[in-house]
């Protein structure tokens, strides 16, 4: 359902790419003199510490350009075009550190430009041109000795990493800038990301320790940037576990400070989270004026989480409330800024794998190419051979070729199998989200256009959290499963089965009555509840509620059918759970 929709984006982490760009070269600081040099590192080191200094001496440096040396007006250029990028217009910084890779004689600052155009790159959504520029910088990093250049590169990759899902990828290279950093910025900036992939991967048990020394780090550092960053990943894991009041203490205690950094991104995160939390508190006009925080807050024309996540509490807030007209508003916005940041993440993912399979295609290539030159200089010898050894060379380059088509071959199904993935859910193997929805939609269709009659069915397994607090979520994993199957066993080939996220499922049943659907949900809320109590899962007791709706009441639009469904389910919960609802639509009629 809607409202356990609603804690799933609250508690994962909303440190989008953008913060990538931040992974500037940082130096030691020194005080502000006439020499430019001095001047250009100066504002090198206090770009994300001491922003509006940042600007002052770009400001400076901006007048005094004429003076500077070729190789400092290009190292200027360089900042020129990171604040552009900092400042949200990427579309006009991507051209001028384009400029700066093409024209710099500085291997190091070329590297640098390399970097930031990754981030440039991502946010634009050109995620394979990203990926494969992270790549080519990761193959010159053995050649740069600059210790801050390297603690960049490895910074952005380490973000793009976690971005693509690949937290193991961004854990090892978050580790290896701590590793080469260990008392500088790249500590705290390794340690941050390092915080970033084990709490995107799951694999936090608590907080404790690496956050405290990740906030230490960025504090001595002066980052303050990141330090807040890691207090928001503590913020969002002490909410997923039932700790709302730590959270909004520790959010409200550095709020003045993220306010003061002015990063709209971080600033709409914090907004989203305290949100979140004074909700589960039942403060609801405080969750409602945070919530329109983070979506005036947040980045302009872009689907973020924390956009996401207060859209769809305004929408509960107004249904709470019974403002329907603004539930129904605030509804749609969620679920087109939902399926916006799915699809986002979806290209990321496939945008990594894609790239991965190209690079390993051109290796082949290569090594085909270097193959053939070797058939070549073959031939030329078989020439001076007897015949006996012309056949023997002959079946020896018939087997290479043939191991590279038989690579080529593998590498093919790769990328389909890659494709099917992105359609399915992970732990169940039935359709995720995104897939359900785009599938419902193009039933729906077809139904309008034959005259035909559909219903769909959502289904929220009752106090599943409270099945993962006690056991644990491997024990959680096999009631999904049980539930899945119990699902499966009463579903034509014809009808469209998804899981929406967590413990709740969608099912559109095409060419059905509502009284054929009624008798059928009835159904399986019976096998659920006989086979979560198998072997697998001995002597824990689940059920499922359910809310029905039909095209002949709420019409062939998949949004309205969601509504409607979400109303009937939510009256299920509120009835005392484990039953088969349908939304009463004389009360929706008197109340429109």
């Amino acid at each position: 359902m809607l409202r356990s929709g609603s804690q799933r984006w609250a508690c994962v982490a909303g440190w989008t790419l953008l913060v990538a760009m931040l992974m500037g070269t940082a130096v030691a600081a020194v005080p502000t003199a006439d020499d430019p040099a001095q001047l250009l590192k100066q504002a090198d080191s206090v770009r994300t510490s001491d922003h509006p200094e940042f600007l002052q001496l770009m400001k400076r440096l901006g007048a005094e350009a004429a003076t500077l040396s070729p190789q400092q007006r290009m190292h200027l250029r360089y900042l020129q075009a990171w604040a552009v990028g900092y400042q949200g217009d990427y579309e006009t910084a991507t051209p001028l550190l384009n400029a700066v890779i093409a024209e710099s004689t500085d291997a190091t600052l070329r590297f640098r430009a390399g970097t930031t155009l990754v981030n440039n790159l991502a946010i634009g959504s050109h995620y394979e041109e990203a990926f494969a520029q992270v790549s080519q910088l990761l193959d010159q990093l053995p050649q740069i000795v600059d210790k801050d250049a390297r603690i960049q590169g490895l910074g952005v990759a380490a973000f793009l990493y976690n971005e693509a899902g690949q937290y193991d990828l961004g854990l090892n290279y978050a580790t290896q800038m701590v590793r080469e950093n260990p008392v500088g910025d790249g500590n705290c900036k390794g340690r941050m990301i390092q915080v970033q992939s084990l709490y995107e991967s799951g694999k936090f048990a608590t907080f404790g320790k690496q956050s405290r020394e990740a906030i230490d780090a960025c504090n001595k550092a002066s980052e303050f940037l990141y330090a807040n960053a890691v207090r928001f990943y503590v913020a969002s894991f002490d909410i997923q576990y039932g700790q709302s009041s730590a959270a909004i203490k520790l959010l409200q205690k550095n709020y003045a400070d993220v306010r003061r950094i002015d990063y709209g991104e971080l600033t709409s995160e914090f907004d989203a989270t305290l949100a979140r939390a004074y909700w589960d508190e039942g403060e609801t006009a405080l969750a409602q004026q945070y919530a329109h925080a983070a979506v005036d807050g947040g980045v302009k024309h872009e689907f973020t989480k924390s956009r996401t996540s207060a859209y769809e509490l305004l929408y509960l807030i107004s249904k709470q409330q019974g403002d329907l007209d603004a539930a129904l508003t605030y509804h749609e916005k969620y679920t087109a800024a939902d399926k916006g940041y799915l699809n986002e993440v979806s290209a990321k993912a496939l945008a990594y794998q894609t790239v991965k399979q190209q690079l390993l295609a051109k290796k082949l290539q290569i090594d085909t190419l270097n193959k053939q030159n070797q058939i070549l200089s073959l031939q030329q010898a078989l020439a001076k051979k007897a015949a006996v050894a012309s056949r023997l060379y002959i079946v020896l380059l018939l087997l290479v070729l043939a191991s590279i088509a038989f690579w080529t071959y593998k590498i093919k199904r790769s990328q389909l199998r890659f494709m099917k993935l992105a359609r399915r859910d992970g732990l169940t193997g039935i359709f995720n989200r995104q897939h359900f929805v785009n599938e419902a939609e193009l039933q729906l269709q077809y139904c309008r256009k034959s005259s035909r009659g559909a219903c769909l069915v959502l289904i929220d397994l009752d106090h599943f959290k409270a099945v993962n607090d006690t056991h644990g979520h491997a024990v959680g994993d096999r009631v999904l499963l049980r539930a899945v199957e119990a699902c499966k066993t009463y579903l034509r080939s014809t009808d469209i089965f998804g899981r929406l996220g967590g413990e709740e499922f969608g099912i559109l049943l095409p060419e059905c009555t509502l009284e054929q659907v009624l008798v059928r949900a009835e159904q399986i809320r019976v096998a659920i509840a006989t086979a979560s109590a198998g072997e697998d899962a001995p002597g824990i007791p689940i059920s499922a509620s359910f809310g029905v709706s039909s095209v002949a009441h709420s019409g062939y639009e998949l949004r309205q059918m969601l509504i409607h469904a979400d109303e009937a389910l939510y009256r299920a919960k509120r009835e005392g759970r484990n039953r088969v609802s349908v939304v009463d639509h004389s009360a929706m009629s008197l109340a429109s």
